[in-house]
């Protein structure tokens, strides 16, 4: 019995062992083995495989490509777009291998997919579908609907319908403009505006022009202003969705390059320079702590507080950090401007600061009949909160100045400003306060 697509991709992926037959549990056990995912992706029904290819992880993806017959991949190319069948070639390692795949490929596909493979993959160029056709303004329905059959013949497809004046894109005609205007009128009164895009923007740029423009297609141009081809909504989701599991991963330190089924030490071979990183940052406020040891040991109480004052400011630096770096990313503030942008998360820091450091001192002053305790720990808070403002701001704006991703290691910065500074305020003003 034919299978759901979704079936098959998560045949591949993983298998959820929750209500499941033993049989069922015995069979998804093998899919766990990364020696068995070929025979597993092989079951597969050839019209489906290469969609199944489309939808799993990178790290996956490559492995099963690189472990099929150069026929097998040929084959499952057979129901692909030249585009989709762009992506899996570039999956190839060896380039030999992916010139003699090309070779055997149909004279159409072939000469898309050697024109798309010239283009860095994660550009516009590189993106984009060859699935349209060009009308000029004066172009009747009744013609417009002969080439759209046309392409449909030849490629299966139905393709997005550009309007050029004097070979310049104009705009585009809906496809179900066809069936409410009469055949003889030209199209001229019916051209919508679509969005466009340089062919060697990148993946940002697509991402940021699509938030302008939802629910519609991107067109690519070249140096010249000539179309090279659309971009189509799907696609610009995917993106979407690949920059949110980026931004995840770089905020937690872990590699993109890393799959959930990788074996333990391939995991640890992605972590453990960040980790490493981060046993630093310990030591380096674990040092500050220890400069105050004679006012932790008069004034054990202290103690218990500390976790407190630098839990919230890692948070308060996070909440940050997370809204300059979509700011980045929708490209809404740059160094230049960013100084308003930054005084703002300090001055929202300072009263969250207030906020919380009200709540944290009457607890302290309650709880241990201490009001000089709770003074200090509320003025900490304060503290602590402006600097995780300051810090969550200005790092991801500097990485980005750098040329680095604005999300990769910035907690780490944040989180050490934070406990560092906000251990030296803290023991610092008990000393001179409480000792």
């Amino acid at each position: 019995m034919h299978q759901p697509l979704t079936y098959y991709i998560e045949n591949v992926k993983k298998a959820d062992n929750m209500h499941k037959s033993t049989a069922e549990k015995n069979h998804i056990h093998e899919i766990m083995i990364a020696t068995d995912k070929i025979k597993v992706f092989r079951d597969i029904p050839v019209n489906e495989q290469g969609f199944v290819l489309l939808n799993i992880s990178k790290t996956i993806r490559e492995r099963i490509i690189n472990k099929l017959k150069s026929i097998e991949i040929i084959n499952l190319m057979h129901y692909l777009d030249p585009d989709d069948s762009t992506d899996l070639l570039q999956n190839i390692k060896s380039e030999r291998r992916r010139n003699n795949i090309i070779e055997k490929l149909s004279a159409d596909i072939k000469d898309k997919v050697e024109y798309l493979l010239k283009f860095d993959p994660a550009s516009a160029a590189g993106i984009m579908s060859l699935d349209y056709i060009e009308v000029s303004c004066e172009t009747t329905f009744h013609e417009v609907a002969k080439i759209i059959r046309k392409h449909e013949v030849r490629t299966g497809k139905l393709p997005a319908i550009l309007v050029v004046h004097e070979g310049l894109l104009h705009g585009e005609l809906l496809m179900h403009d066809l069936g409410l205007y009469p055949k003889e009128e030209d199209v001229s009164k019916h051209i919508r505006k679509i969005p466009a895009i340089q062919y060697n923007q990148g993946e940002s740029d697509i991402i940021s022009l699509f938030k302008k423009n939802p629910h519609t297609k991107i067109v690519v141009l070249d140096e010249d202003r000539s179309i090279m081809g659309v971009i189509y909504s799907d696609d610009i989701l995917k993106l979407i969705q690949k920059q949110t599991s980026n931004t995840l991963y770089d905020f937690a330190g872990v590699s993109r390059e890393e799959d959930v089924l990788d074996s333990a030490l391939t995991k640890v071979k992605y972590r453990y320079k960040w980790l490493i990183l981060n046993l630093g940052t310990a030591f380096l406020a674990a040092s500050v702590i220890g400069l105050f040891s004679d006012t932790l040991t008069a004034v054990i109480l202290l103690a218990a507080y500390m976790p407190i004052v630098a839990g919230m400011g890692g948070n308060a630096g996070t909440q940050a950090m997370a809204v300059i770096v979509r700011g980045l990313t929708l490209k809404e503030i740059e160094l230049k401007t960013s100084k308003r942008v930054i005084l703002n998360e300090m001055v929202a820091g300072c009263i969250n600061g207030a906020i919380t450091g009200l709540l944290v001192a009457l607890i302290a002053t309650f709880v241990n009949k201490s009001p000089m305790l709770g003074l200090v720990v509320g003025a900490a808070m304060v503290f602590n909160l402006v600097i995780a403002g300051l810090f969550g701001a200005l790092v991801p704006v500097l990485m980005k100045q750098f040329g680095k991703d604005p999300a990769t290691s910035a907690t780490i910065f944040i989180t050490t400003a934070t406990d560092v500074l906000g251990f030296l305020v803290f023991l610092g003003l008990a000393t001179i306060v409480l000792v």
